[in-house]
């Protein structure tokens, strides 16, 4: 019999399988993200049924396969039940877990993503953050993890590295005023969101959610992140539609 591996991670998603079992993506520290089956998991009885369950946070007891791995025993330390009981709540974390799984490769470093979406979904939990705040962390984070973040301490002609008062998404980040006037489509930029955008992708990840701005930076970063991820993510995420229309009209209801 083929000898059984730990994996500590998150359950990404999962699907019904036949009758009974599950197909569950599993973001790993040890081996990145992973397909696996939880065999028996939709019955009444199985001690699966949670562990396979999106959000579930644990270790897993797996054989593996040739492409995918089974999983036989699960300790779930968190199953973020507050969060999956808030509706909107729930959708900023579905939302992050498909960010995450965009990026996530098998067999590739996951240490920090894996960190980054914990901390975030237990950011998500307090009653004292802005979940749109949260949001705009979490994108800004992960692409900082990939690689593919705007630079925002230089400017991105001339190389000057004070007084950077444009952002233009198509050069990839800052400009100063007289760089600016020589590209078309630049957007002002606020000191305060500058110092945003510059603390979040130096931060720690475990230092990134202690700190609030004001509405007007929170526009100005939310404006930012969606015309920089526009061009440079070439996938349409479809839980974030479904935030969007979701969260977005329970805003205007109650306004």
């Amino acid at each position: 019999m083929a000898q059984t591996i730990t994996l500590t991670g998150m359950v990404l998603s999962a699907v019904p399988i036949g009758e009974y079992d599950k197909r569950i993506v599993l973001l790993t520290k040890e081996r990145g993200k992973v397909s696996a089956f939880a065999r028996g998991a939709r019955r009444p009885n199985s001690q699966l049924i949670a562990a396979s369950n999106p959000f579930s946070f644990g270790t897993f007891e797996a054989y593996e396969g040739r492409s995918s791995y089974t999983i036989v025993k699960a300790e779930i330390s968190n199953y973020f039940r507050e969060l999956a009981a808030d509706v909107e709540g729930a959708y900023y974390g579905f939302y992050f877990m498909e960010i995450a799984d965009y990026y996530a490769r098998e067999n590739l470093d996951a240490v920090h993503m894996l960190k980054l979406l914990y901390q975030s979904l237990r950011a998500l939990e307090s009653a004292s953050l802005d979940n749109r705040l949260v949001r705009r962390i979490f994108e800004l984070k992960a692409m900082v993890l990939n690689g593919e973040y705007p630079n925002v301490f230089i400017c991105l002609k001339c190389g000057k590295e004070k007084e950077l008062p444009y952002f233009h998404v198509r050069s990839g980040g800052t400009l100063c005023e007289n760089c600016a006037r020589q590209v078309v489509q630049t957007r002002k930029l606020d000191k305060s969101t500058l110092y945003t955008l510059q603390y979040i992708i130096t931060a720690k990840i475990e230092k990134l959610y202690t700190f609030k701005v004001s509405a007007e930076v929170l526009k100005d970063l939310a404006q930012i992140m969606d015309e920089y991820m526009r061009f440079y993510i070439d996938r349409e995420f479809h839980s974030l539609r479904v935030l969007e229309e979701n969260v977005g009209f329970a805003r205007r209801f109650h306004s």
